[in-house]
């Protein structure tokens, strides 16, 4: 196998249209912070990429319906995501964005060097266009009737009811999703990457000269490859994202597929503008993608056949891309809002971000889906890492400071038992290196808890505080052998678990760490002075896991109500009783939660005559309140006042039930004047 010099770790661009949950954190990031975390521990050079998505017409469909700017919701998001990840220890060394200048002069001339080198190919074809919008629709912007189940509403790429694949021209009476009219059918030019023309290369390149990758990532290559590969568009008519840089191209940008990898060289770009070439075309550099398996075809077929066709970029070395992870027996859906959100999981868990990865890392998703439940993730923290972990550490901290006044003792003769517990993790390194250098860090993170388990069973067994009475020459040379154990779980753990690690570095007074310094015996001096005991982890009550169940069995009785047929429409009212309910349109100021409530939002809005407060029962479906901030709502100005958890709420914000369970805000589709009224 070959040496290299350097790797470069690039995780999959988060889309920037939504918050992140832990499927993304269990099926991307948190294994390519493990791995980066390990290669720096060795002292090697590794830089890691990370970033936001930003183009695309989801992000434009979100934008249009909030009555705002695609960069508006870009922006809201980016900052949302970025702060997810460095609160659970994402150590990227660079996180950008594709809306930077950087990115879309390198994306451009990425282009340009494939287009000057014959790389494309140019088709014309028939899309729809919107005559009354002037503009083609993408797929998500044309709506109709399910030629399979008969569903209204399908969208032009899928069947939201039946989950079917579909093509714009499959759809029953199509229409557009902008100005509602009948779409017509005309001629444009797209450029296309011909994938065919790769095929053969790709074949000899995955199949036979990358065998060692996973068998669901070869697995899912080698289908792709079998059924023949076809030219793929790579330009797009939007007006949201990199322009096309050729001439001919007016109001065509570059496909979001083929814009997004590119992001990695960009991000590494502004990170380095200087070196940067060293860690993309420097032969010695290892490049290794993590993403989730709805990736697999672009990180190893389609972005691959990219960099060739450039020519001056290295190919992937590993793409160790993970499936997917479920909750409680459902798989996670974002808008069934069936999902643990990162900055909610940090409200209800604060200071427990290294639970939340151990769990992930223990339920890894690694060769096919698995599931993540809340009462494993309270086993696994309780009878883990509180009673074995946890609990060998406080044990050795707090009988060296009952025997030795906190300082660690000499070691003494070691007896056949002391010799045969070292024996027991003597090849710790060496086994963890193996599993982690084959990306299978589930089980390496076994092989570090084993080491607590032989800490916790040497405790056990020698009793150091019965042999106190008799032999305080005996305990010193147990005290000072667990405590090498925990310096050790120090070590083993900086990858897993960084923020626990730090802390008992601390209370270790471990100045510097290194991997190689793993499975050694004297990493903490005789005499050291240590810290005060404090507990590395707390138990998780049963309150706290039931809270986390009732949520998601609201949410799914929620989700169950919508997917009822509607209501019997009410009795009739006169008109005149209905324009006595003056409704308004106002800007959100300010929300927030309501503390102690967990339904309840509190809006600051203007109103157009001044600001008032409303609270409004919509929390769990707007797990990110402040995002609302900017926007506008429909709201009931003039309801009588009434105390909600000690507010004074001035009236009612309007919104109906989505067909997926979830509440949604009743909001107008372009921005009015504050005080607007609805009628």
């Amino acid at each position: 196998m070959k040496q290299f010099k350097r790797t470069t770790v690039t995780s999959a661009l988060p889309y920037a249209n939504g918050p992140v949950h832990i499927g993304h954190l269990a099926g991307v990031y948190v294994p390519a912070d493990i791995y980066v975390r390990y290669l720096r521990l060795k002292g090697e050079e590794v830089l890691f990429i990370g970033g936001s998505d930003e183009h695309g017409v989801p992000i434009t469909i979100k934008a249009r319906k909030e009555g705002v700017t695609p960069q508006d919701i870009v922006d809201r998001y980016h900052n949302i995501i970025k702060r997810s990840f460095e609160e659970f220890g994402i150590s990227f060394d660079v996180y950008g964005r594709t809306t930077s200048k950087v990115h879309a002069e390198t994306a451009s001339e990425f282009f340009k060097t494939i287009e000057g080198k014959g790389g494309f190919i140019e088709q014309e074809s028939e899309q729809y266009y919107d005559e009354e919008a002037g503009q083609f629709l993408a797929d998500r912007y044309i709506t109709g009737k399910c030629p399979h189940c008969g569903s209204e509403g399908a969208y032009g790429d899928q069947c939201e009811k039946c989950g079917t694949s579909l093509s714009p021209t499959d759809l029953i009476d199509p229409r557009s999703a902008i100005s509602g009219s009948k779409p017509v059918m005309r001629r444009t030019k797209h450029w296309y990457l011909p994938l065919d023309r790769h095929e053969a290369w790709l074949r000899q390149w995955i199949l036979e000269e990358h065998k060692e990758w996973k068998p669901n990532v070869y697995g899912q290559c080698k289908s792709w490859l079998d059924m023949g590969l076809q030219p793929r568009a790579v330009s797009r008519d939007l007006d949201w994202g990199i322009p096309v840089p050729v001439p001919g191209a007016e109001g065509k940008v570059l496909y979001v597929w083929f814009d997004a990898p590119i992001g990695y060289i960009s991000n590494t770009k502004e990170l380095l503008p200087d070196s940067w070439e060293k860690w993309w075309k420097d032969p010695d550099t290892r490049l290794v993608h993590f993403i989730g398996k709805d990736n697999i075809v672009f990180h190893c077929i389609v972005f691959p056949a990219m960099l060739k066709a450039e020519g001056s970029y290295i190919l992937p070395d590993n793409v160790p891309a993970n499936e997917f992870l479920n909750l409680e027996g459902d798989k996670i859906s974002t808008s069934r809002n069936w999902a643990v959100w990162l900055h909610e999981y940090l409200a209800d868990f604060p200071g427990k971000q290294d639970v939340l990865r151990y769990v992930l890392t223990a339920n890894a998703p690694e060769t096919k889906d698995n599931d993540f439940t809340w009462r494993d993730f309270q086993a696994r923290n309780n009878n883990e890492l509180v009673a074995i972990y946890g609990n060998f550490i406080n044990r050795a901290l707090v009988l060296t400071h009952k025997f030795f006044e906190g300082k660690v003792p000499a070691c003494g003769t070691l007896d056949d038992y002391d010799r045969q517990t070292l024996e027991e993790f003597a090849n710790v390194k060496a086994e963890m290196e193996r599993l982690l250098d084959n990306f299978r860090f589930r089980d390496a993170q076994k092989e570090a808890m084993n080491l607590a388990r032989i800490g916790n069973k040497y405790l056990a067994d020698t009793e150091p505080w019965k042999l106190a009475k008799t032999d305080m020459e005996r305990v010193a040379t147990i005290m000072n052998l667990a405590l090498q154990i925990a310096a050790n779980l120090a070590i083993a753990f900086e990858p897993f678990l960084p923020f626990s690690s730090r802390k008992l570095r601390g209370l270790l007074h471990m100045d510097t760490f290194r991997w190689e310094d793993l499975g050694r015996t004297d990493l903490l001096p005789a005499g050291l002075q240590l810290s005060k005991p404090e507990l590395l982890f707390e138990k998780i009550e049963d309150a706290a896991i039931e809270a986390q169940v009732q949520k998601l069995l609201d949410t799914k009785k929620a989700n169950e109500q919508a997917a009822r047929k509607a209501d019997p429409v009410k009795a009739p009212v006169a008109f005149d009783d209905f324009e006595k309910v003056d409704i308004r349109v106002g800007t959100v100021l300010e929300c927030k939660p309501v503390p102690k409530s967990k339904k309840l939002l509190q809006f600051r809005l203007a109103d157009g005559l001044g600001e008032r407060t409303i609270c409004s029962g919509i929390a769990p479906y707007y797990p990110n309140p402040e995002e609302l901030v900017g926007t506008q709502v429909c709201f009931i100005a003039n309801f009588e006042p009434r105390k909600m958890m000690g507010i004074e709420s001035q009236g009612m914000i309007l919104s109906a039930v989505d067909a997926d369970g979830r509440l949604v805000l009743v909001q107008p589709r372009a921005k009015v004047a504050d005080g607007a009224t609805v009628g």
